[in-house]
């Protein structure tokens, strides 16, 4: 049972900030404290307990796993850092199964950004053995924050929507908030296929 819209807004304020921090963390010193990731998980808890989302929490703990072992592999191979696989293995405990398309497409447009920028030198980067060391967390903080403003974590958008007039035939428009349109067809793909499921 959800508690106060307030109050699970308030969690995601707070979770956007401690993103932020770990983004600028990790742009400076190259590492993500553990101490960051223990504050996001406690955040998720918090807020699927006030949001009455803890139901449908073996979504978020399954997509989150796989994620992690995903990311493990590429951590033993030495392509990712420790900080990266933490915080990507948590934003993907954040968006469950349901928004973790949306999590993905915003990441890959973050990620292409920083990496321009990086190209470009308009940001410092480390060089390891000749290769570009490029800071991951500000991509998915970024795409985080981008997730819980399209509204697909509430299932409604924090951003303003953007409105349209369409006719309906009877001579007056019916508004359409078209933010809500993209997260609804966006962030339930598992349980618009499998109902017996959600």
């Amino acid at each position: 049972m959800a508690v106060s819209p307030v109050a699970v807004h308030l969690v995601l304020v707070l979770t956007a900030a401690t993103l932020f921090y770990a983004a600028l963390t990790d742009l400076r010193e190259y590492r993500i404290r553990n101490e960051l990731i223990l504050v996001l998980v406690g955040l998720f808890l918090v807020h699927a307990v006030l949001s009455g989302s803890w139901v449908g929490i073996y979504w978020n703990l399954g997509s989150a796993l796989v994620v992690f072992l995903v990311a493990l592999y590429f951590y033993s191979k030495k392509m990712m850092g420790g900080g990266d696989m933490k915080i990507l293995t948590v934003a993907f405990l954040w968006v469950g199964v349901d928004c973790a398309l949306p999590l993905a497409i915003l990441m890959l447009m973050f990620v292409i950004i920083h990496t321009i920028v990086a190209k470009l030198g308009w940001m410092e980067v480390e060089r390891v053995d000749g290769h570009m060391r490029i800071p991951f967390a500000p991509s998915v903080a970024a795409a985080l924050v981008g997730t819980f403003m399209l509204g697909c974590i509430e299932g409604r958008p924090m951003i303003p929507s953007y409105r349209t007039s369409v006719d309906t035939g009877s001579g007056s428009g019916t508004c359409v908030q078209l933010s809500r349109i993209i997260a609804a067809a966006s962030c339930n793909p598992v349980r618009k296929f499998l109902p017996s499921l959600s």
